[in-house]
């Protein structure tokens, strides 16, 4: 193995060459956790993994998660399929980072460029690491210690997935397995220690410890902060490209800028741990 990592800016992202994803050895994968803790988020260009290799991949950062709303492959029930003529993916082209209405939200993503649209369909991920170290001291200060609350329902509202009685009985019953639950606004990353900004426009919708006026002005405050561009980087995608993320300190949004036309995604998703607040011990 003969890996070359390209940083893509100083705050998040890196491009591996030299590495086949179908054919892994030990060696290889600790490279690419390696690079992930530092990157947060890291690309590998037209790879075309099989599904059973994806499944591997994925599962090499830990147990996989099985999505409460999005299909899956028939051949491989850990990997969804996210197909713009099947799915109405708008929920998408807004900044979230995934499944944060959990109580134990993802490690992390495995992402498959399948079908990639002529124009458009590119993704951009934000460092919520970057975006808290770049807040005031005394915001920082001000945020450590405060819980948020998230609620599946913000980016699933029923009168957009539940169309058909079928679909409607589905999402409340996912609305019943996930009610609104609460994390630190800023959690420690679990092997890091980095302090994250751990709040997305997708799915937090309350400051628990403020007014609900005060909550609104901070939490739009912190939603525009986050996704700055020098937080921030944008992927072009090819066919066959795959994307590994930090689900535990970063956020995405997938442009749907692209009409009709065709795009698919498959994507493996890494269980996660429980978000918490670990002060740092005073000097």
């Amino acid at each position: 193995m003969s890996l070359q990592i390209q940083p893509i800016n100083p705050n998040i992202g890196a491009v591996l060459d030299g590495v086949d994803l179908n054919q892994l050895d030990e060696q290889a994968i600790q490279a690419i956790h390696a690079a992930l803790l530092k990157h947060q988020v890291i690309f590998f260009r037209q790879q075309q993994l099989t599904a059973p290799s994806q499944v591997k991949l994925a599962k090499s950062f830990g147990a996989l998660h099985i999505h409460p709303i999005y299909p899956a492959m028939e051949d491989a029930p850990e990997v969804i399929v996210l197909d713009s003529h099947r799915l109405d993916l708008r929920d998408n082209d807004l900044w979230h980072t995934d499944v944060t209405f959990s109580t134990t939200p993802p490690l992390g993503c495995v992402l498959q460029a399948i079908k990639i649209p002529e124009f458009g369909g590119d993704t951009l991920w934000a460092s919520g690491t970057a975006a808290f170290n770049a807040l005031p001291i005394d915001l920082q200060d001000k945020l450590r210690g405060l819980t948020a609350t998230h609620d599946i329902r913000k980016s699933f509202p029923l009168e957009r997935f539940g169309q058909t009685p079928e679909d409607r009985e589905r999402l409340e019953a996912s609305f019943r397995k996930n009610p609104p639950l609460s994390h630190p606004v800023v959690r420690t990353h679990p092997e890091t220690g980095a302090d994250v900004l751990f709040v997305n426009e997708g799915f937090t919708t309350r400051i628990n410890e403020l007014s609900e006026v005060e909550s609104d002005e901070l939490l739009a405050f912190l939603f525009e902060h986050a996704v700055k561009p020098e937080f921030h980087l944008r992927w072009k995608w090819q066919e066959g490209d795959v994307a590994i993320w930090d689900n535990r300190c970063t956020q995405h949004k997938a442009l749907f800028d692209y009409g009709d036309a065709h795009r698919i995604m498959h994507r493996a998703t890494v269980n996660g741990s429980v978000p918490y607040y670990a002060p740092k011990a005073v000097a």
